[in-house]
């Protein structure tokens, strides 16, 4: 069994208990008997910007199914940088550790882009799996899908110019939230890549003055989707693969 052969529902024929409206993909992807085991479980939630959802070496207590926003998975060192080592969307879930039988995560997972989303309780989640085995399988090849993308991220920070991991930044970004106009700084795209500001400043008015990107007041406008394609590296279309392959898009 691959997961291209789940039937995702189509939008508006899921629920949580409450009446929301599921748009996970996840979510969408889990059989009907499956699903229904679960929805009793599902917390629907605000996903506010800043909001932590999980810090290094914590237990995980809950597991997040994404509507719309973006989630960061960010490594934090001893002295206190940062930088990103993945995100996740609708496409996905938070808390990918207990599908595997982790309790703990490594990473900080914080809303970079606000959104909302469904939760469930981790231990709730582990009972629920034990009558669930495709969405166990959904669950471990995301969670796959998440150490593949680590893996490309971490090799892209080492040996791509701050363009190129720019652009993959921008259109893996884009490719979540489902618009043009992302809500964004320089300084957190610093953050995020773990530079300066300046040279985050120097890489995007290069991409601005080559009609790839435009500003607005707080935000990114992408506005040549195959120009930022062109500008990015080899990254993105290799996560994009998986994603593709894995039926997570």
């Amino acid at each position: 069994m691959t997961t291209k052969n789940f039937r995702v529902a189509g939008a508006g024929q899921r629920t949580g208990p409450d009446g929301k409206q599921v748009t996970n993909r996840v979510l969408l992807a889990a059989p009907d008997n499956e699903y229904e085991l679960m929805r009793p479980d599902l917390t629907y939630i605000d996903l506010p910007h800043h909001l932590s959802l999980h810090e290094p070496a914590q237990n995980i207590e809950f597991v997040y199914f994404p509507n719309r926003g973006m989630v960061s998975q960010v490594v934090v060192t001893k002295d206190g940088r940062t930088v990103e080592v993945g995100v996740v969307g609708k496409e996905g879930f938070v808390g990918a550790g207990l599908a595997v039988g982790l309790t703990r995560s490594s990473v900080r997972e914080v809303i970079q882009i606000a959104g909302d989303g469904f939760r469930v309780m981790g231990n709730a989640l582990e009972r629920i799996l034990r009558s669930a085995p495709q969405l166990q399988v959904l669950l471990n090849r995301h969670t796959g899908l998440q150490g593949m993308q680590v893996a490309q991220t971490a090799a892209c920070n080492r040996l791509h110019d701050i363009q190129q991991r720019l652009s993959r930044w921008l259109l893996m970004t884009q490719d979540r939230v489902g618009s043009a106009l992302l809500p964004i700084t320089h300084d957190f795209i610093a953050t995020m890549m773990g530079t300066d500001r300046s040279t985050v400043s120097l890489a995007a008015l290069l991409m601005q003055k080559n009609g790839i990107i435009d500003y607005v007041r707080g935000a990114v406008k992408i506005v040549n989707r195959r120009k930022l394609e062109k500008s990015a590296c080899e990254c993105y279309s290799v996560i994009q693969h998986f994603e593709d392959e894995l039926g997570l898009r």
